[in-house]
């Protein structure tokens, strides 16, 4: 439980969104995995949340487990068009396409699938791919990400670490997720290599969600020292 460590603990759940936007700056939303946001939802979720804050959202399973990302140009454009209210309050983040650790690498698949209509245009969205399977950490690979300007989510677990390859020109995106999060100095080294990265493209930092808030306290802990080195420089 994350209350009192996280959340107060007389905190009723209908403001822990409220309260997690005061101490810290993006949210990854796993919620769509399953299902597409109301526009209720979403404006719940923006009226909750200041100016600045960001929202990542977890492409549906439908695209990413059942698709394996074929024939997908439809549901990746309704799935941007729910989406567009956080778009036009400046508060979308990446949308990361998590696929399946049995989905091997097909680079001409990948670059298909890129081309959809919804990834294009003088706007569009941020996109990030965590694979899950190692065939996929190749430079053909990358060319395809760098073509597209999508992401390689470098990702950090017990079982498989991403390497670290910067493939879109405007963003970044991590998810740390060692189980029993990490230390102080672990934390502060985050913030000195992430802080470096940020100075040409937005990094979005993810820490594992949990049943204890450790991965909610190490997040707060490298936000705050990524705020006292942009104070020291």
């Amino acid at each position: 439980m994350w209350k009192p460590a996280f959340y107060p603990a007389k905190l009723p759940a209908k403001r822990f969104l409220e309260h997690y936007a005061s101490r810290l700056n993006s949210v990854e939303v796993n919620y769509t995995f399953r299902a597409f946001p109301t526009a209720t939802t979403l404006a719940g979720w923006l009226a909750a949340t200041p100016a600045g804050f960001r929202f990542s959202f977890k492409a549906p399973q439908r695209i990413t487990h059942f698709s394996r990302l074929r024939d997908c140009h439809e549901i990746v454009g309704r799935f941007v068009d729910v989406l567009e209210p956080m778009r036009a309050a400046g508060k979308l983040g990446p949308l990361l396409f998590q696929l399946p650790p049995n989905f091997k690498a097909d680079p001409s698949l990948l670059a298909d699938f890129l081309s959809a209509p919804a990834f294009a245009g003088p706007a569009p969205p941020m996109v990030a791919f965590e694979f899950r399977n190692e065939s996929w950490f190749s430079e053909e690979t990358y060319a395809v990400l760098r073509l597209h300007n999508a992401a390689l989510c470098v990702a950090e677990s017990d079982d498989l670490k991403t390497p670290e390859v910067q493939c879109a020109r405007t963003h970044a995106c991590y998810r740390l997720r060692c189980s029993g999060g990490y230390s102080a100095q672990q934390v502060a080294a985050f913030a000195e290599r992430f802080s470096a990265l940020a100075c040409d493209r937005d990094v979005f930092v993810y820490f594992k969600h949990e049943d204890e808030p450790t991965g909610a306290l190490n997040a707060v802990a490298f936000l705050d020292a990524c705020v006292a080195r942009a104070g020291k420089q």
